[in-house]
């Protein structure tokens, strides 16, 4: 039985406190979106405005071979445009992909109260976290989504301390995609005149996270966004779409395409990841990657699911814009700080498109 929709502080802890997230509210019969889901006219999403990215996705597989310089250029200039790409032929089982979306769908099928104990304020875990929306006390609308957000220390304490309804594909889709991380790390930093070898990859991608993301159908799509305008924090992230789709970038002013500051949608390729550029590799690269502005609309028809692996510097690390990159543009554009810092000043705040970026800007 769902909560009155008019009462704000009923419908939170619906929602929030006893777990039953969004789609609690979708499955009690709702014919309309209750109004701390309404979206101001600014950030609704209207889907006939984005047209589809129409870029072909990379082929990760010609690394290896005599191409290894073209893909390579191919990489760099979309993490200096546009900031997403697709890839394929990546190394992670197609068979893999299948099993995560059908266990992500598994999950939050799952009663309320199984879900609810892995809340931030109750999880048995620092871990693990299940949540709805991104900061819901700090957002003026909330967002259409359900998460559930697994932390990566080591093997043995993801076995013992995930949800174990989905800790087995979501651990494999983690280590089989290391690899692949790496080959486009490597890439990325080799053009910053920067080599990655074991001793210093930690430095940029030591801290890893599972997410599952949970869209369920909604009346009024047009009403309400799945998630904000955002960039995304950390190094790089890896995300698997379904096939339902709804996930747009905005292209940036700088960018030598026709639609320069709109929107386009990033179409789900089957077998393909969508790559990601985060903030981090901004600031490291002084601005020459551009970390992607992106939200997600929601749709009447069919529950979404989504599963991207955040991958971040340590939260001690110390981050900076590279010497190799300052040398070569004679000024830096960011300061030195530490990624927890960073980190504190990302989820203390609603999405609100690159605005986390000003926390390290030079005026």
């Amino acid at each position: 039985m769902a909560p009155s929709l008019d009462d704000e502080s009923s419908l939170f802890n619906f929602v929030v406190r006893d777990g039953n997230g969004v789609k609690g509210i979708v499955d009690s019969g709702i014919s309309k979106v209750p109004r701390p889901y309404i979206q101001p006219p600014a950030e609704q999403i209207n889907k006939k405005n984005a047209s589809k990215c129409e870029i072909p996705p990379i082929d990760l597989s010609k690394l290896d071979g005599p191409e290894h310089d073209e893909v390579a250029n191919q990489i760099v200039r979309a993490a200096e445009t546009l900031g997403f790409f697709q890839v394929v032929n990546h190394g992670v089982p197609i068979q893999l992909l299948d099993s995560l979306k059908q266990i992500a769908h598994n999950f939050f099928g799952l009663p309320a109260e199984r879900k609810a104990v892995y809340r931030k304020e109750v999880s048995p875990s620092p871990l693990v976290k299940y949540g709805t929306s991104f900061v819901p006390e700090k957002e003026k609308a909330l967002e259409w989504k359900d998460y559930i957000s697994m932390g990566y220390t080591n093997e043995n304490e993801a076995l013992q301390q995930w949800p174990m309804e989905c800790r087995d594909v979501a651990l494999q889709y983690l280590k089989t995609s290391h690899e692949m991380v790496k080959k486009l790390l490597d890439v990325l930093m080799a053009n910053l005149g920067v080599e990655l070898d074991d001793s210093n990859i930690d430095a940029f991608i030591g801290k890893k996270m599972v997410n599952m993301n949970f869209y369920p159908t909604c009346p009024n799509p047009e009403l309400t966004v799945g998630v904000g305008r955002h960039s995304d924090m950390g190094t790089l992230t890896i995300l698997l779409q379904d096939g339902i789709g709804g996930l747009h970038v905005k292209v940036p002013e700088i960018i030598d395409m026709e639609k320069k500051e709109e929107w386009v949608e990033i179409p789900p390729i089957p077998g393909a990841l969508v790559i990601n550029i985060g903030d981090m590799l901004q600031i490291w690269s002084n601005g020459r990657y551009k970390s992607a502005e992106h939200r997600v609309r929601t749709t009447s028809t069919k529950s979404r699911v989504s599963i991207p692996i955040f991958t971040s510097p340590q939260a001690t690390q110390k981050v900076a814009p590279l010497p190799q990159v300052i040398e070569k543009d004679g000024i830096a554009h960011y300061r030195e700080f530490l990624f927890s810092d960073y980190m504190n000043s990302f989820f203390g705040n609603a999405h609100d498109g690159k605005k986390s970026l000003d926390f390290a800007k030079i005026n």
